[in-house]
């Protein structure tokens, strides 16, 4: 199977370039001669960052493998948002670039399933399956334990897509939980990186082998 770490691995080689786009717009930063097309409401604002977004798009994808949406960016304006997201993400994947949706869901059972569906896998719909964001990474936050990571796993050996699991992050307050120290001595975040680590053996074996 031509599976996404397989595209992504592809593409860094192609490139030369290991480095990904993030795409976090603010409508504030967008360039005036953007935001003057269009009218002043959220469907306006909306419609100017998905042209910036296809414009950073069009100059980058034949050196950069990769982009990175953040989904707040596109959640903070409602369904309008949403669109952008969807059509975002479609249009780099028009342009051959791989697409990692950063939205670090992090819940347990049907609720991670959902959102597995959502974007890696396929929600079920009357007697068919059908793809709603099909995106080929996602990222997850593992501190709910792996009831909250399975599923997209799971998903990920069904349809040949990956997940990039957080472990540490870099904010200021992170230590607060994640350096705290266990009875073995080693911290939260070093416990947790092992766990990742087995969840993901079985995955691993089949992106390398």
């Amino acid at each position: 199977m031509n599976n996404a770490m397989d595209r992504l691995i592809n593409k860094i080689k192609e490139t030369n370039n290991p480095t990904v786009m993030g795409l976090d717009p603010r409508y504030d930063m967008i360039p005036e001669c953007i935001r003057a097309k269009y009218d002043k409401s959220v469907e306006g604002a909306c419609k100017a960052i998905l042209e910036f977004n296809k414009g950073l798009i069009d100059s980058v994808c034949d050196i950069v493998p990769a982009v990175k949406p953040q989904i707040a960016f596109y959640e903070m304006f409602g369904v309008e948002g949403i669109k952008v997201f969807n059509e975002t993400c479609k249009y780099a994947k028009e342009k051959g670039m791989v697409v990692i949706a950063d939205i670090k869901r992090g819940d347990i059972g049907s609720t991670a399933a959902g959102y597995s569906n959502a974007y890696l896998g396929k929600t079920p719909l009357c007697d068919e399956k059908v793809s709603i964001f099909d995106v080929d990474f996602v990222t997850v936050n593992p501190y709910l334990g792996i009831d909250g990571v399975k599923p997209f796993i799971d998903d990920c050996k069904e349809y040949g897509k990956g997940i990039f699991i957080l472990v540490k992050t870099s904010n200021k307050s992170s230590g607060e939980l994640q350096d705290l120290k266990l009875e073995d001595g080693k911290t939260i975040y070093e416990k947790v990186g092992e766990l990742v680590s087995s969840w993901g053996e079985e995955l691993a074996r089949r992106i390398w082998i």
